[in-house]
């Protein structure tokens, strides 16, 4: 285990005693982490707070691959008692000890601007857990065909059912809370027909038949859609279980319970002092039948597993109606882990990466004395230690040092890096062993692995990024073109563009594939242009409806004409008809990929020399450029404003010889031949070659920057740290044109030098416009495609520049 970075609030200047200090600006903070590796915590004073002025409880988040940038998302009257994402990522579950439930999501999928969707209040409750419903789908790797190369052996969809159903069967959007009085209350998050807005409908029910005081409670998945509910009071040490069910019918909700099989502490014998619980954790979320204790007492801390099992118990020959066995389930304990220091925190994975039983899963383990434990599942054997305490030894502020203690805890989604916050509301984000081979580094096969795991199900894959040595990046990328290519081609086409991100994003991790990640993510951009364009042609009543205007283009493309007008010939015409308004709204896409086209044709004859580019070898690229200029040369006798312009040398049809040449590519696509490489060498006097999809410079974890950094590296909110800088190379045709403006990545059109408020990507740094002008459909439906994420997949935030 190693420590990644610290992330540290400013330095505070008080004139204040260090008591006043301590209860000013302490509390027990949370964090929590989304599917999409982003980073909810709450802390007691805002960050930017260094007299205490703003005592209460605030809610921040960020992305960890640029962690200094926080943003509040509420502040609350009451203490957050906890944070909890839903399986999308997309909405934050925020709960007090006063009763309050709010659910956030961002505006607009940006992340620095979040609004409340729906709140309720449990009166005169303190609430002390909660849980999203389940939605119904998981897919886990197989474990005995882990290193089969097709996807659909290697991962499969496991039998789950949703927590609440609804109309059809469909899963219910809701969440469940727990109160400390035993009180159960749940909440569907549906959509109003009148208003339109999500609205909440509440139904709460008493846990038990009597009430009882708790705790510590954590909430499991059970498979067939109940709820599975650990508790237990701090001082008593007994766990009680129940399962829980919530219906949905009528647009009413009915909660009910049931008692299971409940079981003590082992680790306490009658002549010790009486211990304490501090926690209670499931293996996994999704596995209902192992649980994790945490307890103190005056020697130290224990952790200990349990297991639910199935056993048979033997009846007298009275109550014997057959010769079978009575089965009931029962608790059984399995094994312990001391510690010398008291338990502070404990938490366990999200999920369960592969089906086998039970579980791969780790147990991390934080104690009093400021050190992490790593512990395996698996019999609670050690993977690592590893003392925070020495991550303060740096801090100047001597009495923040001393009064601060680690309070939460959380692991990634893919279970690579775990995220603590103290007292103060500061992170520390440490890197973790793989779960699918404990206490081993990082290798070529678990990387690929677990990669395309989160191709398959979309789950954000940063944390494996940067668990990943520099030198070990060229091979896994190797590893997953190889297995990429065995699939059958539906598969291939239905993961093609996440494929290309996770290429783009492991080529940004070196210096040297800055070029490479370039390219593809100009396939990228090539793909969904294409999808584009094509959406747009509606077949006419006297054409073929066998096939579509595309497939009948790219029919006629298959017999090699190098000329486009001959092409044109053979096209009916009507196919290809679209609104002029909508021609002209799409004339910047139109003109990248006529730049896209110059560009690969004239970087051709260096490519020759020393391959660096896969974009004029890829021939499915080739051809569908080939086709994409065809159809603008049609749109073009609709409409000539939305034709791509170029500064030209003399009077030439660019157009044409832009196919000419790809055609002869196509052809020739092994060994280029002398007459195409010398009419490549003039292109570039006869027409000038624009730059396209040029690389910035970006400040982030995942970077070439990161290996020349000495761990953990110190930053601090709100603080931009410059070691992190990376400035790429820029690899610029000779004689190209450049400009140096900002451009917007997904529109294609330069937004100034230094644009006032932009759209810009946590992940590559892309910019993109906030507010459109041109809003017809088709532009519409283009901005949609980029709504959620960026095209490497990052999330948004606005970012507006000083002047």
């Amino acid at each position: 285990m190693d420590v990644l970075h610290i992330l540290r609030r400013k330095h505070i200047v008080s004139n204040r005693s260090t008591s006043d200090f301590d209860c000013l600006h302490e509390g027990a903070s949370l964090c929590c982490i989304s599917v999409k590796n982003i980073v909810a915590f709450s802390t007691r004073t805002e960050l930017d707070d260094t007299n205490g002025n703003t005592f209460g409880s605030h809610v921040y988040v960020l992305d960890m691959n640029t962690p200094w940038h926080s943003y509040k998302v509420t502040s609350t009257f009451g203490t957050v008692s906890s944070l909890e994402w839903d399986a999308t990522g997309e909405r934050l579950l925020v709960v007090t000890d006063t009763g309050n439930v709010s659910v956030f999501t961002s505006w607009e999928h940006v992340l620095n601007q979040w609004t409340c969707i729906g709140t309720t209040e449990f009166s005169g409750e303190s609430i002390i857990g909660a849980a999203f419903f389940h939605n119904g789908r998981k897919i886990s790797i197989v474990a005995d065909k882990r290193d089969s190369c097709i996807y659909s052996e290697k991962m499969n969809y496991v039998k789950f059912s949703p927590s609440v159903r609804g109309f059809g069967g469909g899963a219910v959007e809701g969440f469940l809370v727990m109160t400390s009085t035993g009180i159960v209350g749940a909440a569907a998050i549906v959509k109003d027909a009148t208003v339109g807005n999500p609205s909440l409908i509440i139904a709460s029910e008493s846990l038990a038949p009597m009430r009882v005081k708790l705790s510590f409670v954590d909430i499991s998945y059970g498979k067939n859609g109940q709820f599975v509910v650990a508790a237990s009071n701090e001082i008593a040490l007994r766990v009680q279980c129940y399962r829980v069910s919530v219906k949905y019918f009528e647009e009413r909700l009915t909660i009910s319970s049931q008692a299971l099989p409940s079981f003590f502490l082992q680790s306490f014998k009658s002549k010790e002092p009486v211990g304490k619980i501090t926690g209670l954790k499931f293996v996994t979320r999704e596995d209902a039948d192992s649980l994790v204790v945490a307890a103190n007492s005056e020697k130290g801390g224990f952790v200990e597993v349990w297991q639910l099992t199935e056993r048979s118990i033997p009846l007298h020959r009275v109550f014997q109606n057959s010769s079978e066995m009575y089965k009931t389930v029962a608790w059984q304990y399995e094994t312990c882990y001391t510690t010398s220091s008291q338990v502070t925190c404990v938490t366990t994975c999200k999920l369960a990466l592969t089906t086998a039983v039970p579980p791969p899963s780790y147990v991390m383990v934080c104690t009093a004395d400021a050190t992490l434990h790593c512990l395996y599942r698996d019999s609670l054997k050690v993977v690592g230690t590893r003392s925070i305490a020495a991550a303060w030894q740096e801090d100047t502020i001597k009495h923040q040092r001393l009064s601060t203690k680690i309070t939460h805890m959380d692991l990634t989604w893919m279970g690579c890096v775990l995220a603590l916050v103290d007292s103060h509301g500061q992170l520390y984000i440490f890197k973790i062993p793989p779960i699918l081979e404990p206490g081993v580094l990082m290798t070529v096969n678990i990387a690929s692995a677990l990669l395309e795991y989160c191709l398959v199900t979309g789950t954000d894959n940063w944390d494996i990024l940067v668990s990943i040595q520099s030198t070990i990046v060229d091979a896994i990328a190797d590893r997953i073109i190889e297995n990429y290519n065995r699939q059958p081609p539906s598969a291939q086409q239905f993961y093609y563009a996440s494929y290309l991100k996770l290429r783009m994003a492991l080529a940004r991790l070196t210096a040297n594939g800055q070029n490479k990640a370039a390219d593809l993510t100009a396939l990228l951009m090539l793909h969904s242009v294409s999808t584009a364009f094509t959406s747009l042609l509606r077949p006419s009543e006297f054409s073929n409806h066998d096939k579509g205007p595309a497939e009948s283009l790219a029919a006629i493309l298959n017999e090699n004409l190098m000329d486009i007008d001959k092409v044109l010939l053979q096209l009916g015409g009507k196919d290809f008809t679209v609104e002029p308004s909508t021609l002209q709204s799409l004339q910047q896409l139109i003109q990248w990929t006529a730049d896209l086209a110059l560009n690969i044709l004239a970087r051709l004859p260096e490519q020759c020399k020393s391959p660096v580019s896969e974009l004029y070898r890829d021939m499915k690229a080739l051809n569908t450029l080939r086709q994409l200029l065809v159809i603008v040369r049609v749109w073009g006798l609709i409409r000539s404003t939305c034709l791509p312009t170029f500064v030209r040398s003399a009077e030439l049809d660019v157009l044409a010889l832009q196919f000419k040449l790809l055609s002869k590519l196509v052809m020739q696509s092994h060994e280029p031949d002398d007459t195409l490489l010398d009419e490549c060498c003039t292109l570039p006097s006869q027409v000038m070659i624009p730059q396209i999809n040029p690389t910035s410079s970006i400040i982030c974890i995942a970077s070439p920057a990161l290996i020349y950094q000495s761990f953990p590296i110190q930053l601090e909110y709100g603080v931009e740290p410059d070691c992190l800088v990376f400035e790429p190379d820029q690899n610029i045709i000779e004689g190209c044109l450049s400009a140096d403006q900002s451009l917007d990545t997904l529109r294609h059109i330069f937004l100034g030098k230094q644009p006032l408020l932009v759209k810009q990507c946590c992940r590559c740094g892309g910019k993109a416009q906030v507010q459109v002008s041109t809003r017809t459909t088709a532009i519409r439906a283009w901005d949609q495609r980029w709504l959620r994420a960026c095209r490497c997949g990052g999330t948004w935030r606005k970012h507006k520049f000083t002047r």
